[in-house]
């Protein structure tokens, strides 16, 4: 069964989305370097199910390499999550991993039309929380339709964003998983690893059953151990987008959240793929962790 995480996510949680409109908003000067066309890495979560496999590099952002572009294109998920338009992928991927065409030595350009569509109906949310429409997505640079260009989706065609394609805040993962995780450790209500036993989607929200064994609890807010140690874990409006962290049972993961009435909800969720030795070594990290 696959168990698919929210996207119904409140706007209160745009806390979330600090790392993209954090993001600073300058547009690089354009490689000099030959572009060449790469495969999309499946990591690069922006421009899963974009429509094309392949991207040109360097891209329409200057970015040179493929490390440069995951790094930057990550920040920009968590805005699919709002829909607050249709084209918001197809603009961002057309930027981030323009198509690359063999027959053409130039990276196609997304149309001013694509633009003003998306910055129209994306612009109204940003701005609610004090972030711009950033000068490097100036819609004047782009192209009229009547040159070769990405179009915005046909009346007929346009659907709302499919939600298998989107991931929630909770599960997108950053590069350095410990590192983040201590950094959160002190702003949660509880902090533990544990290996999944089960996930399975109750009315809308997803249930994570951890295994009885080998559960370690490293912060419990006004709980025991033991407490902790019997519950179940939530993902609130969880049946509705992608968590990669929580479709294997038996994978260990971190897991940190925060109560909300009865139930325990998970705000972060990385997978652990280190070795015990290292597992080890983190735990006694964190357990001298004073917040």
């Amino acid at each position: 069964m696959r168990v698919l995480p929210s996207v119904g996510v409140l706007l209160g949680v745009l806390c979330l989305l600090h790392p993209v409109w954090g993001f600073p908003f300058i547009l690089t000067q354009l490689s000099s370097r030959k572009s060449s066309c790469k495969a999309i890495p499946s990591s690069m979560t922006l421009c899963h199910g974009v429509g094309y496999s392949e991207m040109r590099l360097p891209n329409l952002l200057g970015h040179d390499t493929m490390k440069e572009v995951l790094q930057q294109a990550g920040s920009w998920v968590p805005l699919l999550t709002k829909q607050c338009h249709t084209d918001t992928k197809k603009f961002l991927c057309s930027l981030f991993a323009p198509v690359c065409l063999s027959d053409l030595e130039e990276a196609i350009h997304p149309c001013r039309s694509l633009c003003e569509a998306v910055r129209d109906g994306c612009t109204p949310v940003m701005a609610a929380f004090g972030f711009p429409w950033p000068e490097m997505f100036n819609c004047s640079k782009f192209p009229e339709r009547n040159e070769l260009c990405v179009p915005p989706a046909g009346m007929e065609d346009k659907a709302v964003v499919e939600k298998e394609e989107l991931p929630c805040p909770a599960c997108h993962s950053p590069a350095d998983t410990e590192k983040e995780f201590l950094q959160d450790f002190c702003s949660r209500d509880f902090a533990m690893k544990v290996s999944i036993r089960s996930v399975s989607a109750v009315d809308g929200d997803v249930m994570m059953v951890p295994e009885v064994r080998g559960r370690t609890v490293y912060k419990a807010k006004g709980w025991t151990e033991e407490e902790l140690k019997k519950t179940v874990l939530w993902l609130s409006d969880g049946d509705s987008c992608i968590c990669p962290e929580l479709q294997e049972p038996g994978s260990t993961v971190l897991v940190m959240g925060h109560r909300a009435a009865d139930r325990l909800v998970i705000s972060w969720v990385r997978k652990w793929q280190k070795s015990d030795k290292e597992m080890k070594k983190f735990s006694r990290t964190v357990r001298k962790m004073q917040c």
